[in-house]
């Protein structure tokens, strides 16, 4: 199968998860929404059920969320609420609702009031303080409480030779994503920031090991491919989800390819593996704890600013010129760390832009103005 052919697949899923949940439901599987992020999506698989990504859409108006939530909530978290109440996801059998930051805390319990009486929904608290014993012991506890009510949704008992076999597919998921983010740099002319953001999107609506097995054949025939003599700008991006084709057809203009990324929809959500020996429980809790350099996460060094040095060194070791910061409005957490973050840029001497972003934006004048004064200011 060709490159264009595999990635034209991938990117049917990624523009429509809709009928990928329709196809899930016609094979007689049930889904479980999953709500950003660090959610345990392995208990839904080891359930024998198929997780669903809920990362909002660009293609749609908030309307009826407005009557739950402020309007000062970020997008993402409006828009999965809007699809529930709008039809978009009644075909979920539940849904589960991780409370990381000050705005998904709230908005479970708006999810739960609104969908009280359509499907069930499974509150996840994460521990601030993931790495102390009585942070794991929490988890493990939040861990439970997910499994049993997974358990309940699917009328049988998650195993723990299920759960340790699932987290394998998963681990081997990762690793091929991990590697198609490489191959995507060396092979930019191939695979241009939409078709790479399809890509890692479809990630979110297949079943991981069919979708893993697609994967590894694209990555195979990329691998096949002399790297590519690239005239134009690499960059690396940064922020919660940078997914709308018509802002990274801007990128396609101005010659400006993906190095790497630090974005939690992207790379962040793959960064970390699940031992695959001992206790499988323990080994997700341990995997969580293990998670590091991301702005939702507790860092009790957050003073040497090693988050901040991370993203700028990331810069530097994919070969990137620069670092493209998408920042969702209204996020206070990556809001009160641009300065730090910016330091660190300034400090290595990385040319950044921030771009205010959200999935309601429809005009993309200024953006397209500010990216290409990017790539000429770095040409240079």
């Amino acid at each position: 199968m060709s490159i264009e052919t595999i990635i034209q697949e991938f990117a049917a899923v990624a523009a429509d998860p809709k009928a990928q949940l329709k196809k899930y439901k016609a094979e007689g599987k049930k889904c479980i929404g999953v709500m950003p992020y660090y959610a345990p999506e392995e208990l839904v698989a080891a359930a024998g059920m198929v997780p669903f990504g809920m990362w909002g859409a660009n293609d749609k108006t908030i309307s009826r969320a407005k009557e739950y939530c402020a309007t000062f909530y970020c997008t993402i978290a409006q828009l999965d609420l809007e699809m529930l109440l709008d039809g978009t996801m009644d075909l979920l059998d539940g849904v589960i609702t991780p409370t990381i930051c000050d705005t998904l805390r709230p908005m479970s319990q708006n999810i739960r009031v609104a969908m009280s009486e359509k499907l069930p929904c499974i509150f996840l608290a994460h521990p601030q303080n993931r790495l102390a014993p009585f942070g794991k012991k929490f988890c493990i506890d939040q861990y439970t409480h997910i499994k049993t009510e997974l358990e309940k949704i699917a009328g049988a008992p998650i195993t723990d030779a299920a759960l340790s076999e699932t987290i394998k597919v998963y681990n081997k998921s990762r690793a091929a994503r991990r590697a198609f983010v490489k191959l995507a740099s060396d092979h930019c002319d191939v695979v241009t920031p939409t078709k790479r953001s399809a890509v890692l999107k479809a990630a979110w609506f297949m079943d991981k090991a069919a979708y893993t097995e697609k994967l590894e054949a694209l990555n195979a025939e990329l691998s096949a491919l002399p790297a590519c003599n690239w005239k134009g700008t690499k960059v690396v991006t940064s922020g919660i989800i940078c997914d709308n084709p018509k802002l990274l057809e801007i990128f396609e203009e101005n010659k400006i390819a993906i190095a790497a990324d630090d974005v939690a929809h992207e790379s962040r959500a793959f960064r970390v593996d699940a031992a695959e020996t001992g206790d499988p429980m323990m080994a997700l809790v341990d995997q969580f704890a293990a998670l590091d350099y991301d702005v939702l996460l507790y860092d009790e060094k957050s003073s040497e600013n090693r988050r901040g040095e991370f993203v700028a060194n990331l810069v530097k070791e994919s070969g990137a010129q620069g670092l493209v910061l998408f920042m969702q409005q209204f996020c206070d957490p990556e809001e009160m760390e641009y300065p730090y973050l910016k330091k660190a840029l300034d400090a290595a001497h990385i040319p950044h832009i921030r771009l205010g972003v959200d999935q309601q934006m429809r005009d993309f004048g200024q953006a397209r103005t500010a990216i290409q004064a990017f790539a000429d200011v770095i040409a240079l």
